[in-house]
């Protein structure tokens, strides 16, 4: 199975190297992007010394590691991104898939790989390091093999609310804003310290979709700052738990919507 995967990404990364000008171009695209962001972000911060009791440095390491563990996903789950997955279910391309004797989950997850996706990691990567320097953290070996944990555990949630947002247009063949508001929208928010945020939106994040338990928390354990709620000390061992959570709901989610998929028609 795995080596049929990498064959199929081989195939798209010898396709997409075909045209090196127009590569290099969306690679340095979507890493300026990465870098306009955040430098504006970080303009204002400095003329403020911060936000909610977070430096910049601290707001850095925050944005560094969600961009860069956002930007893995986005490469290695673009075949579930919806909107294009909604187009292969409304044009009926979904049925070829089925009717190969592979795992649709493969073929899918091994559809695409938008290694473009590498500028804006490599961005993430650079401000992830800028923050750690800055903030002089104190590290231990459980902070040294925490973080990795921390990476991999938002890849996972946000790979599985791509899973989850893909299966969605079965039923409503258009992919809904609702995802991208969870996706992209989810992003954005824990980008940055949950504390700025008010009450109900906050709670919605931690007991609706747990997100504040994927960034703020781990960087409140790394970065040794006081948790503001109060929660339990162990909450930071919370973080694989939602990101392996939210993948296994998503794919038994997926396993549902493809067993009641009845085609478009086409």
């Amino acid at each position: 199975m795995f080596r049929l995967y990498w064959r199929l990404i081989a195939i798209q990364i010898k396709a997409q190297l075909q045209y090196p000008v127009a590569f290099w171009s969306e690679l340095l695209g979507t890493a300026l992007i990465t870098v306009v962001e955040f430098g504006s972000v970080a303009l204002i911060l400095q003329r403020f010394d911060g936000i909610g009791g977070w430096t910049l440095g601290e707001v850095a390491f925050l944005y560094g590691v969600i961009e860069t563990t956002f930007g893995v996903m986005d490469m290695l789950f673009s075949g579930f991104d919806p909107p294009v997955f909604g187009q292969q279910v409304r044009r009926g391309q979904l049925d070829q898939l089925l009717l190969r004797p592979v795992s649709v989950t493969l073929q899918v997850l091994g559809s695409r790989l938008e290694i473009r996706r590498l500028g804006r990691i490599g961005q993430g990567c650079v401000i992830t390091s800028i923050g750690i320097l800055s903030t002089q953290i104190h590290w231990t070996v459980a902070k040294a093999i925490y973080l990795p944990i921390v990476g991999a555990s938002q890849v996972l949630f946000f790979g599985g609310l791509f899973i989850a947002g893909s299966t969605l247009t079965f039923w409503t063949v258009e992919s809904i804003e609702a995802m991208n508001v969870l996706t992209y929208g989810g992003r954005e928010m824990i980008s940055y310290p949950m504390n700025i945020y008010r009450d109900w939106l906050r709670h919605v994040f931690t007991y609706l979709i747990p997100a504040i338990f994927l960034n703020y928390y781990p960087a409140l354990y790394i970065l040794d700052k006081p948790d503001p709620f109060g929660l339990p000390a162990a909450v930071p061992i919370l973080t694989p738990v939602v990101g392996i959570g939210s993948l296994l709901a998503a794919l038994a989610l997926w396993r549902f919507g493809i067993r009641h998929y009845t085609s478009t028609g086409t």
